[in-house]
């Protein structure tokens, strides 16, 4: 059986590797090693300063353990992020990536953590329902093979035209988009309402758009997609009106883009506003997080308070400098959610 002496230093032998070895400050002094001085027996011929040296660093060394522990088993660079985000960060190509082809979107994307993105039609990454089934595949592999998600493609269909074949031919349009974002990897598209023509009584508009929609839902959910109606249009960005056309549409495959607009104050107010179409958030737009004027930090609290665990995109303008505004957009984003 082993001596008394060394169950001792067995035991004592593993926390002491933790501590490290000391140097003196001035030129010529030795480097003493802790476990040597503390448990060797030769070693309690020490001097009263070597004493004391090492005694207050191997309270020391006990103290910070846990913490060494914790960093040397952590994996990346250091973060002081509270916790990971319930929701999702990402980017609307209009404007700031308006003139980014594919490989820049990622690239910055990537770099500034954003997690996903929303390609807006008419721009520089030209995903446009025009593209070959080869070059869907390259879209659809490119965003697959990155940290970056396609959150959804943004059309500018509208659906309140008083003409009825141009409200046809958008109808018709709309599906050879879903079925773009199907082929790209998407999960959704976007469209808007954008304006309620004078000539036309408002009920008869908003109930025009919601059966466009809901005509439009079957489709999408056959396509896996969703239909994401943004808040946006002079007076059809009016939050009760938004939720009359979606009342109308009444598909499961068909919900509201939060667009973070002054209208959301306007009528009985903003809370009353948004719990007109919490049940329906699909994702959000939200513009620059320093404006004043628009209760971002309220919108992010409720947000997180009917567990969305969807995708809050920013739509900003453009930038000489666009991943560090990027990068300061995340972190207010997560400052005001009490992460930072």
């Amino acid at each position: 059986m082993p001596s008394d002496a060394q169950n001792r230093q067995s035991f004592f032998q593993s926390p002491a590797d933790f501590a490290p070895r000391i140097s003196s400050n001035s030129g010529g002094g030795k480097a003493l090693n802790v476990k040597q001085v503390m448990l060797q027996p030769a070693a309690m011929k020490i001097n009263r300063r070597q004493f004391i040296q090492v005694s207050s660093l191997s309270l020391g060394a006990v103290s910070l353990a846990p913490e060494w522990s914790r960093g040397a088993a952590a994996s990346g660079p250091v973060s002081f992020i509270v916790r990971p985000p319930r929701m999702h960060l990402g980017l609307v190509t209009y404007n700031l990536a308006q003139d980014w082809d594919i490989p820049t979107i990622i690239r910055n994307c990537e770099t500034a953590q954003f997690e996903g993105v929303e390609l807006r039609t008419s721009h520089a990454h030209k995903v446009e329902v025009n593209l070959t089934r080869e070059q869907r595949q390259e879209v659809k592999k490119r965003f697959a093979d990155s940290k970056v998600q396609l959150v959804g493609l943004g059309s500018t269909f509208d659906y309140h035209t008083p003409d009825q074949a141009k409200l046809r031919k958008d109808i018709e349009a709309t599906r050879e988009y879903l079925v773009l974002a199907h082929d790209v990897g998407a999960h959704g598209i976007k469209v808007r309402p954008n304006a309620l023509p004078p000539e036309v009584p408002v009920a008869k508009t908003l109930a025009q758009i919601g059966r466009a929609l809901g005509e439009l839902g079957d489709f999408a959910r056959d396509h896996g997609q969703v239909i994401r109606l943004e808040v946006h249009g002079a007076g059809t960005s009016f939050p009760p009106h938004i939720k009359t056309i979606l009342d109308t549409a009444n598909h499961p495959s068909v919900g509201a883009c939060w667009n973070s607009n002054p209208t959301d104050l306007d009528g009985e107010g903003w809370d009353h506003n948004f719990d007109l179409l919490k049940d329906k958030i699909f994702c959000v737009h939200m513009r620059d997080l320093f404006i004043e004027d628009y209760p971002f930090r309220k919108l992010l609290t409720r947000l997180n308070a009917i567990n969305f665990t969807g995708f809050c995109l920013a739509e900003i303008p453009a930038s000489a400098d666009p991943v560090r505004v990027m990068k300061y957009y995340r972190a207010l984003w997560l400052a005001y959610q009490e992460l930072l």
